[in-house]
């Protein structure tokens, strides 16, 4: 049978490295192609990189025919779920895999409940032989957690790899899926402008390391300043209420004062009005005396 290369499916997850290819290569041709290729009727759906180095030498392969697939969806999460089993795939690939499973699966449960509640017929065009069983329904992954789960990462690196896989421009990208930086940095580099991602890429790893540090910086000095704010709001409070309390000791003992004084003027008016009365009986006396 004449197989088929549909180019969507072989360029759906990312290609091997030279390095793997070689490896892949030289372990088919002192070992043969052990692993059956998957087919979706005349679709190959599994085993690209086999099949082509099997043509290339002209070597012998065998076929094998998943009948559960009913859609494309079901290609694409039956491949997603491969290679999230497979352990020479990066963090990073894992979790871009899971977020592209979490969208299918999104997708189909929207259609689901659109439709009132059917699984999707499969399609006219799809092969009549590949239609003979259903598809079990996939884990919704409507949580962080859940998506965590399906990549086997921690919660932290799905928040970092959506924010790039949401942010980051293809230069970034192409940074992160080749080891050039780290998911941490490439989070950081993604919060940037897209013209200013696209320079610290193009300028290489160490312009795209210090891009990502002056970020953190960036980060972590707002909240240095805001860790400062109480303290200093603290201290002015504590000048303010010892100003206070001085002022206020001031205006005591100015009034402490003015009081003494008041006192002393009372006191010496009533000391002159007792003297009086006997002035005026002198004066009195003095003027009723006969010439």
């Amino acid at each position: 049978m004449d197989i088929v290369v549909n180019e969507e499916l072989k360029a759906y997850i990312d290609p091997l490295t030279p390095e793997e290819y070689e490896s892949l290569e030289r372990s088919i041709l002192a070992e043969g192609c052990r692993d059956a290729l998957v087919l979706w009727g005349d679709v190959l759906v599994d085993g690209h990189n086999r099949y082509g180095i099997c043509r290339k030498h002209d070597l012998p392969f065998q076929t094998v025919q998943n009948t559960r697939f009913q859609s494309m969806e079901d290609v694409h999460l039956w491949m997603i779920d491969q290679h999230l089993g497979r352990r020479s795939i990066s963090d990073f690939q894992r979790g871009v895999l899971a977020l592209r499973k979490r969208e299918i699966v999104a997708a189909r449960r929207a259609g689901n409940a659109a439709s009132g509640g059917h699984a999707p017929q499969a399609p006219a065009d799809g092969p009549a032989d590949a239609s003979t069983g259903n598809t079990p329904p996939p884990e919704p992954l409507d949580s962080r957690e859940a998506l965590a789960r399906a990549a086997r990462l921690s919660n932290s690196q799905v928040v970092m790899i959506e924010k790039i896989h949401k942010q980051a421009t293809p230069e970034v990208v192409a940074a992160v899926k080749s080891g050039t930086i780290s998911i941490n940095a490439a989070a950081a580099v993604a919060s940037l402008p897209a013209e200013e991602q696209v320079a610290a890429a193009t300028a290489g790893k160490d312009e795209l390391k210090q891009a990502a540090k002056r970020v953190r910086e960036a980060r972590r000095k707002p909240r240095d300043e805001s860790a400062a704010s109480p303290a200093a709001s603290s201290e002015e409070g504590a000048n303010a209420s010892e100003e206070t309390i001085e002022s206020l000791r001031r205006r005591v003992a100015a009034l402490t004062s003015e009081n003494t004084a008041l006192r002393k003027q009372v006191a010496n008016l009533l000391d002159q009005l007792m003297a009086r009365p006997g002035e005026t009986a002198q004066e009195t006396a003095d003027t009723s005396a006969p010439f």
